[in-house]
């Protein structure tokens, strides 16, 4: 599925150099998918050339595209620096444009400087910046004369006004909020023929559409949500060409593998969950690590995730440890990032699928290795080295305590030991700034305490 993108690698990998100063896709965004992470690197330094040529024709629009190749750097590698190069450049395009001079070009811009504050409040789990991104959608609207720039920012106001309402709203909500994307995604579908990009924009809309009816059929345990999520991202996977839109394919279907995963664990129907996984592991057999980091890290955890609700159906020992390989795979992108919201879920899913394990064979020696294994990695980590996974380890250790605490139902010392290691990572993850890892942590020490837990104020 990616072999033309590895030929452009054979091609051009070897002499990166002597590539074209303008880059290899000349500023069309739906050949992104075609390179490699290596090569979307000089892809956006070569835009930043073109942006900043004292030649250049139309320099908002290059300053532009510039930004839409950072971010999706950002995206494949969670990058946060290049996430804030991504959202800088288009600021600058949005200058560049001016609001009164070419406000289409204008509100084009501020959505692209919501789509970055979307995707940093996705990658780290900084909710303040959705409220960012509302701001700048509800600008680009009031500006936007028609283009893309106004159905974009349709979608955006949907997506960032769903994710406010989803801790509250009802299955009534969500199917409203759902019913809002259908019109403006007819409009970008609606521009394919002028516009290339249009129709891959409109895919990655459904599949924003899909994630929330995801993400709300999940707190709400409503299989109606979750189907009508997997017939969404199914009908977006369908639609696309995998040999010239790979990435988007592999995103579609790692969906869709969610959503069968959910929908299984919803009603009980282990051949769902056992769909799931053969979905994500064809999905994990044509994405390749190098083309997309993070995506591959995601698409593992998801594996995972499918591979527990399976252990937990099927009461399978072999799932959960089939699981754990799969969240330990994960972790190698992961690490390199560790103020990832991803990286403190698929954690604490490890260590809880390390935990059930041992419950289901009540064979305490399982948590004895898994113990001694972290006290090994504590002793090879200084905390000074590595102060966030230093952290993980311990919130990792203190699952292992609660599950023998769980299992032989006698207090040795263990629930003092937990709390020790909990307060230590909670610690540190608030002084890197550590969210999402400090919400676990959090989350733990109540588990173990019996009180509410308060949530960090990072």
């Amino acid at each position: 599925m990616f072999e033309f993108g590895r030929e452009l690698k054979r091609l051009f990998g070897q002499d990166v150099a002597r590539a074209p100063r303008d880059g290899l896709t000349g500023g069309d965004a739906t050949l992104l998918e075609l390179l490699d992470l290596r090569l979307l690197h000089q892809e956006a330094r070569a835009a930043d050339v073109a942006a900043g040529r004292v030649s250049a024709r139309d320099k908002a629009q290059r300053r532009l595209e510039a930004a839409i190749v950072w971010r999706e750097v950002a995206r494949r590698s969670g990058d946060a620096a290049a996430l804030r190069k991504a959202a800088a450049t288009a600021e600058a395009a949005a200058e560049a444009f001016g609001r009164d001079r070419r406000p289409d070009g204008w509100a084009r811009a501020r959505c692209e400087q919501a789509f970055c504050a979307m995707l940093g409040a996705e990658l780290f789990g900084e909710d303040g910046l959705n409220a960012a991104a509302e701001v700048a959608f509800r600008d680009a609207r009031s500006a936007a004369r028609g283009g893309l720039a106004l159905p974009l920012a349709e979608i955006g106001l949907a997506a960032a006004e769903a994710r406010e309402r989803m801790a509250s709203g009802d299955a009534q909500a969500a199917r409203v909020s759902a019913a809002r994307f259908v019109q403006p995604i007819a409009g970008l579908e609606a521009l394919t023929r002028r516009c290339r990009a249009a129709r891959l924009l409109a895919v990655e809309a459904r599949l924003v559409q899909a994630d929330l009816l995801l993400g709300w059929g999940a707190r709400l345990r409503d299989r109606d949500l979750l189907g009508m999520a997997l017939d969404i991202a199914a009908r977006a996977a369908g639609g696309l060409d995998g040999a010239f839109e790979p990435l988007t394919w592999a995103r579609a279907e790692a969906l869709r593998g969610q959503a069968l995963a959910l929908l299984g664990e919803t009603t009980g129907e282990i051949e769902v969950v056992a769909q799931a996984v053969d979905v994500l592991a064809k999905v994990l057999g044509e994405l390749a690590r190098d083309q997309s980091p993070l995506d591959w890290a995601r698409v593992q955890a998801s594996l995972a995730q499918a591979l527990q609700a399976l252990g937990e159906a099927g009461a399978s020992e072999r799932a959960y440890e089939q699981a754990v390989t799969c969240y330990d795979r994960a972790a190698h992108v992961l690490k390199e990032t560790p103020a990832l919201a991803l990286r403190a879920v698929a954690a604490s899913n490890r260590a809880l699928c390390l935990a059930r394990s041992a419950e289901l064979s009540g064979d305490l020696a399982v948590l004895d290795a898994a113990e001694a294994a972290f006290k090994i990695e504590l002793s090879a980590l200084p905390a000074r080295r590595d102060p966030s996974a230093w952290a993980v380890i311990q919130v990792n250790l203190a699952r292992i305590y609660e599950a023998r605490l769980d299992i032989t139902g006698r207090d040795t010392g263990e629930r003092a030991a937990a709390a020790v290691a909990l307060n230590a990572a909670l610690d540190v993850f608030a002084e890197q700034g550590l969210r999402s890892l400090s919400i676990v942590a959090a989350d733990a020490l109540a588990r173990l305490t019996g009180e509410a837990a308060p949530r960090p104020a990072i």
